[in-house]
């Protein structure tokens, strides 16, 4: 259960940003905090850490940036399930009692439900305030990626909690938003 909650937070958190958890995962075992079974294992070598760290700069930068955000959401959609499933799956470990293809499964769609609840508020968002909530919002998802893995690796159950109440929340604020918005637009 632990490792399922684990998983399921680090895949939302994925589809937030897709970095943030996968170098996470990979510092966490770099640094010994916790142990990855192969292929995984590669997470933590000092090359895949460079290279999640360079994307996960570009991506911080690339989607504070109201022109080019929707094409980092674009490549995204793929980008994101994915990373919710090596995520999902890693934080399984040898001794799994769920099938694979379970964990795999779970951990896309709720990496894709995520991102794609992510990439329809932005446009609303954008139109609403001319691009300029854009930046700010993407630094509230950074932080909830990054809490969410800090969480995930730490205290899973209290992470999966969070994940569950965001969404929730993200839910309520983007219905009354909308709304808003329709009123202000007749």
């Amino acid at each position: 259960m632990i490792a399922l909650a684990t998983g399921l937070s680090l895949a939302a958190a994925s589809g937030l940003n897709a970095y943030i958890p996968l170098l996470g995962i990979g510092l966490f075992a770099r640094f010994g905090l916790i142990d990855l079974v192969a292929p995984f294992d590669l997470l933590s070598h000092g090359l895949v850490l460079t290279i999640l760290a360079i994307l996960a700069i570009v991506d911080f930068v690339g989607d504070k940036l109201p022109a080019i955000d929707s094409g980092f959401h674009a490549v995204g959609l793929i980008i994101s399930p994915i990373a919710g499933a090596i995520v999902t799956l890693s934080s399984q470990g040898e001794l799994a009692t769920i099938h694979p293809a379970l964990i795999t499964i779970a951990g896309l769609i709720v990496a894709l439900s995520t991102h794609s609840a992510r990439s329809t508020m932005r446009p609303v968002i954008t139109a609403a305030t001319a691009g300029s909530a854009n930046p700010i919002v993407s630094i509230i998802e950074d932080i909830v990626a990054l809490t969410l893995t800090i969480l995930a690796m730490l205290m899973p159950l209290l992470a999966l909690t969070l994940a569950l109440v965001a969404a929730f929340i993200a839910f309520r604020v983007f219905r009354r938003a909308r709304r808003i918005w329709q009123i202000r637009s007749q």
